[in-house]
């Protein structure tokens, strides 16, 4: 996965945010440790002095006797650190501290992504995902097929509930094991509190543990986007329209909860269709039968999507009601 190159930039100024308030508490550091032994910048200036000396006599000075600088120096560094002990100061008072010693606040070791900053992409990417905290309950191991009855069937197909569910799960562990490889789309629709939101939830966080871009929106916020960047000239609107068509995987929960209207849907279609054609997958969630779908949407639209789409289904009983009955388990 690609990091655009805003969200490079603000990684990269980040450690530049690191390496400055380093350098400014080691600033801080050595002018409250010199304040109090003054011998300190004394030692400095001899190290800097014997360093320019043996320069010299390398570039051939013959005025000068040669000398061991190392010797030297090992020994002014001894002092330095007696006397910052005998003052109740740690032996690295004056060093440098970085935030990660491996790579010393880059972000690179030897031309590759510290381990560092991979967690930071990932930290960044979770920020940006706009549902930090709701990840944090949901794997597909929480994903409990418990709530679907085999008892609930489907009279059009014959399925239960819970083959529903099971075949629902499969699909969008495929869809997360194959996502580098292959481009899909996933519309997954049912009643009201069957499973579908948490499932997003959870093709969410597999992604962004892997470090895919990933961004979610409920339909009414999504659309609200649209609008702000519709009638606003902003580079902010400008950004959220560009992440929003090129994030690796788009998530839009509860469509057909928003008031739609001509814009709305014409909105919804070039966004789909952008990202169809951007090869970039997208989500969508929603209560909407098919056929409501379609009269809600457009002909056109439902075209594009029952196309491009691989169509998941859930049924059966509210699970934040079953919950609720069972005492929150």
């Amino acid at each position: 996965m690609a990091l655009q190159n805003s969200q490079y930039d603000a990684l990269m100024r980040y450690y530049q945010r690191l390496q400055f308030r380093n350098k400014h508490e080691q600033d801080a550091h050595i002018a409250e440790a010199q304040a109090k032994i003054p011998r300190l910048a004394e030692i400095d200036r001899e190290i800097a002095s014997i360093s320019v000396k043996k320069a010299r006599i390398l570039l051939g000075d013959k005025d000068n006797e040669d000398f061991d600088l190392n010797t030297q120096i090992q020994a002014l560094s001894r002092e330095r650190a007696d006397l910052l002990k005998t003052h109740g100061y740690p032996e690295d008072y004056l060093k440098m501290h970085y935030t990660c010693p491996i790579c010393q606040d880059t972000g690179y070791v030897d031309n590759q992504k510290c381990i560092c900053f991979k967690r930071a992409i990932s930290e960044h990417l979770y920020t940006q995902s706009n549902i930090r905290e709701l990840l944090k309950t949901a794997s597909f191991d929480a994903f409990s097929l418990d709530y679907y009855p085999e008892d609930m069937i489907n009279k059009a197909s014959g399925q239960t509930a819970r083959q529903f569910a099971e075949t629902a799960l499969e699909r969008a562990k495929d869809f997360v094991q194959n996502f580098d490889h292959s481009f899909e789309n996933l519309f997954i629709y049912g009643d009201t509190g069957v499973g579908k939101t948490f499932l997003t939830y959870c093709i969410a966080k597999e992604l962004l543990d892997s470090m895919h871009s990933v961004i979610y929106y409920s339909a009414f916020d999504l659309f609200d986007a649209f609008a702000r960047n519709t009638f606003s000239n902003s580079e902010t609107t400008e950004g959220e329209n560009d992440y929003i068509l090129n994030c690796d995987l788009l998530i839009i929960d509860d469509l057909g909860t928003e008031l739609t209207n001509s814009f709305v849907a014409s909105q919804f279609f070039l966004c789909i269709n952008e990202r169809i054609l951007r090869k970039k997958s997208t989500v969508i969630s929603t209560n909407l039968t098919l056929g409501n779908f379609m009269d809600t949407y457009s002909e056109r639209v439902f075209s594009r999507v029952s196309s491009n789409y691989t169509m998941i289904k859930l049924i059966g009983k509210d699970i934040r009601i079953q919950k609720k009955i069972l005492g929150g388990n």
